[in-house]
């Protein structure tokens, strides 16, 4: 089959040829005239939303005029860029398409070569190649992209405002505007010469009425629903309605002159329905409707369900709430229910103003809103309402800004529970405080007592310590007044925490944890915990469980044992049975038999063969005594020093210490005395114990003073005041020792071997050579000589007695001197 000539193959190529010439006229017309299309798109959508209703004459013909100077400029831009494609710009644009340019070839000629042969056959085979790449050609797609001349797609937003002008506005407001300019104006020929629109209220969710639409009849629209109705022309139509208050007409110009009304309009009548009536368009094509009214219904909200309590203090409370439209927030009142709390104990004294407390309620994030069920849960239980009588308010509104009200609910506010008993005391002082600051006095008495022989009680004893340190905190603030309420902020805070720290414990040994896993749960028992706190209780004692019986498994492990005679063993899988059976029967509201249960565990977990280290030292009270004797006798040789700058500085020799030296000296132990008061001391709550407080507390003031005085390099001062404290140490270490030594003989250990483990060290002698007394009383009864003294307590007692001999010294250091010899 012979070869197409080349022309032939450029003839058959004339449909996509065509077809790529369109797209070419496209695209240049797009990228010439696409500001022009732009304009007059905003235009059309400006004008069919009634954008010219919006202002005086003025401003719209500003507008157009504006609008018109856009577009010609718009046009003369396009015309001064746009170029005519032709058929030889679109047979390129083909050529380019494909590969090796073969419309190109077909179209060329041989230069060279004509007459031979051998040249025309070879050029014969390149043009059939390149007519079959040729005949392959499709038509070539226009490049209409325009983001690099338009990058904030202007395009785009004229396009999507037309289509909404054409979905939702009116193409008869277009017209409009030819009747603006000064003018007579006439009536649309075939078109309407009235418009109305009905559009309720946007939270109704019901769309806008066209009211030309709506035969005449009843009409049916919520309350608040807007009604615009336009009349075009002067036609003498007039509208008539008695559904809404119109307002008053506009006050005129203070020139007196008539207010300005666009010539071609015979009104806009712009109203808010709020009552049912009539609703009429007099004259030629008018219409009447009777409209009803619809209210919008006050929103509803009662309380569902009985109020809980969570494990970890949270209240949880249902509620219920509907409107005719949806309900769109609401919020719960907590209110002192005073008639119906218990005035007994802290709370007999009539309460500081107590103010509401105002949650918000939960509402669905998705979905309707006209019928609702949520629960609500929060946590209040820092507030003076936790587990207190209140009165619940629930209040819901809608969009209208109606409110509907549940009736008040009288329930008791759960809050978070303490079950350690300490914590429990401590929140019960917190909420008296909180009730009046008149309860401070009597809350300090009674945290007082409850800190005497806390040991006994407590399962912490850092929160035994804050809790020392707080009630001496209060005491000067009862002393110096009423509490300031910032003040009473502080101290219920700490309380708080305080509490915390009981419940928690800072138990070491799994044991102690079970233990106090079995107190709190029998506690809870007791006071008739909800099943949500028993569940997390019953939870904290199996770990506690697992916790114990791991650590036996790794003693018995590192110390394998026989078994002694009368022992238990028993294994993990029957200690969560029991665990189990506990729970089935609180389940199941039997408490006694659960409690009988917890108490046979308790006792089994006593009798455990557990073979563990036991700590061998001395008690707390005689590691107090102990510091203390330390404390006291370092200050006894900054005295010593002190007294030896004082004589050197008095005979003009060298070798004086620093006065700031020894200032840091005396605060350093001023803080170290400190911190033993904020400790445990022997006899807490006791006459005499916190008559060795005070004594401690005087030595404190005593030290302060001294420091001061040697900051100013008084020596004679500072040594008045040390002697001061170092004899108020010794009388608050006299009252520790004799309230120690009362401890023990209650606990039954006041034999001869408990005697002397009592002594703060059976072989220490005090800074003057003097052996320790009995119950850990600094000092016996013997004087320092008979009590075999060491070497350097008797150079420094006959160095003082040889110095107070020497009448040429000053009367200052000779009553010192005595003052010493009277005391030692």
């Amino acid at each position: 089959m012979a070869a197409q000539s080349p022309e032939k193959t450029l003839e058959s190529l004339k449909t996509p040829l065509r077809l790529t010439l369109a797209g070419l006229w496209a695209e240049r017309l797009m990228l010439a005239f696409w500001p022009l299309w732009v304009i007059l798109l905003l235009g059309f959508s400006a004008a069919a939303f009634g954008v010219h209703e919006l202002g005086p004459l003025l401003w719209l013909q500003i507008g157009a005029g504006a609008v018109a100077l856009a577009a010609v400029v718009a046009l003369a831009w396009g015309l001064w860029r746009f170029r005519k494609p032709t058929a030889e710009d679109a047979l390129t644009r083909l050529d380019m398409s494909l590969p090796g340019r073969p419309i190109s070839a077909l179209r060329d000629t041989m230069a060279i070569g004509a007459a031979d042969p051998a040249s025309q056959g070879v050029w014969q085979v390149h043009l059939a190649r390149m007519a079959d790449r040729a005949r392959a050609a499709r038509p070539v797609q226009p490049d209409l992209r325009l983001s690099s001349r338009d990058p904030y797609a202007l395009r785009y937003v004229a396009l999507t405002a037309a289509v909404m002008a054409a979905l939702f506005g009116s193409f008869w407001r277009v017209t409009e505007v030819t009747g603006l300019p000064p003018g007579a104006a006439t009536a649309m020929p075939g078109g309407p010469v009235w418009e109305g629109w009905a559009k309720p209220p946007a939270y109704t969710g019901k769309p806008t009425i066209y009211l030309n639409d709506i035969a005449e009849g009843p009409l049916e629209v919520p309350v608040g629903t807007r009604i615009q109705i336009r009349v075009y022309g002067t036609d003498g139509l007039v509208v008539e309605q008695t559904v809404a208050q119109v307002a008053p007409p506009p006050e005129p110009p203070a020139d007196g002159a008539t207010p300005a009304v666009p010539q071609g309009l015979a009104g806009l009548t712009d109203l808010t329905v709020s009552q049912s009536g009539r609703l009429a368009i007099e004259g030629n094509g008018g219409r009447t409707w009777e409209v009803i009214a619809t209210p919008d219904a006050l929103p509803a909200v009662e309380v569902s369900g009985d109020i809980g309590r969570e494990a970890d203090g949270r209240f949880k409370q249902g509620f219920k709430a509907s409107d005719d439209y949806g309900v769109v927030a609401g919020t719960v009142t907590i209110s002192l229910d005073l008639a119906a709390v218990n005035r007994s104990h802290g709370l007999v004294i009539d309460p500081e103003p107590v103010a509401p407390v105002v949650l918000d309620l939960p509402m669905p994030v998705k979905g309707k809103r006209a019928e609702i069920a949520e629960t609500l849960i929060d946590d209040i239980s820092e507030s003076i309402l936790s587990n207190m009588p209140v009165k619940m308010v629930f209040s819901v509104s809608d969009a209208a800004g109606q409110t509907g009200s549940a009736e008040p609910y009288a329930v008791t506010l759960p809050g978070k529970r303490f079950f350690d008993p300490m914590a429990n005391a401590v929140i019960e002082m917190r909420r008296d405080i909180l009730w009046n600051r008149e309860n401070a006095t009597r809350a300090v008495q009674i945290l007082k007592a409850m800190m005497y022989r806390p040991e006994d009680l407590s399962r912490s004893e850092n929160a035994a310590k804050r809790l020392r340190v707080l009630i001496r905190e209060m005491d000067k603030l009862n002393a110096a007044g009423p509490m300031t309420t910032e003040k009473r902020d502080e101290v219920v805070k700490e309380l708080w925490d305080i509490a915390f720290m009981f419940e928690e414990g800072d138990l070491g040994s799994a044991y102690d944890r079970l233990q106090r896993a079995q107190d709190r749960l029998e506690e809870a028992i007791r006071n008739g915990a909800s099943p949500e706190e028993i569940d997390q209780l019953m939870k904290e004692m199996q770990q506690a469980m697992r916790d114990y019986t791991r650590e036996l498994g790794e003693e018995a492990q590192r110390n394998p044992q026989p078994p002694s005679e009368g022992g238990q063993e028993i294994t993990g899988d029957q200690l969560q049975q029991m665990l189990d059976e506990i729970q089935r029967l609180m389940e199941e509201g039997k408490t006694a038999e659960a409690m009988a249960l917890m108490e046979q565990l308790r006792q089994l977990m006593e009798n455990l063969q557990v073979t563990q280290g036991q700590g061998q030292g001395e008690g707390q009270g005689n590691q107090s005594m102990k510091d203390l004797g330390e404390t006291l006798k370092d200050q006894q040789g900054l005295s010593d020093d002190a007294y030896r700058d004082m004589q050197k500085g008095r005979n003009g020799e060298e070798g004086q210490q620093d006065p700031g030296e020894l200032a840091d000296r005396q605060r350093e132990l001023r803080q170290r005395l400190q911190e033993l008061q904020d400790g445990q001391l022997p006899g807490d709550g006791t006459e005499q114990g916190e008559a060795g407080r005070d004594a401690l507390d005087r030595a404190e003031e005593a030290m302060r003073q001294a420091e001061e005085a040697l900051e100013e390099g008084d020596l004679s001062g500072a040594l008045d005041r040390q002697a001061e404290a170092m004899q108020e140490m010794r009388d608050g270490m006299q009252d520790f020792g004799e309230a120690l030594a009362q401890e023990q003989r209650e606990q039954g250990q006041d034999n001869g071997g408990t005697e002397q483990a009592g002594r703060v060290d059976p072989n220490a002698v005090d800074p003057l050579g003097r052996e320790p007394g009995d119950a850990a009383r600094i000092g016996s009864d013997n004087n320092m000589v008979q009590n075999d003294p060491d070497q350097r307590a008797q150079q420094l007692l006959d160095e003082i007695r040889r110095r107070s001999g020497e009448a040429e010294r000053p009367d200052e250091e000779l009553d010192y001197l005595k003052r010493l010899l009277d005391m030692f």
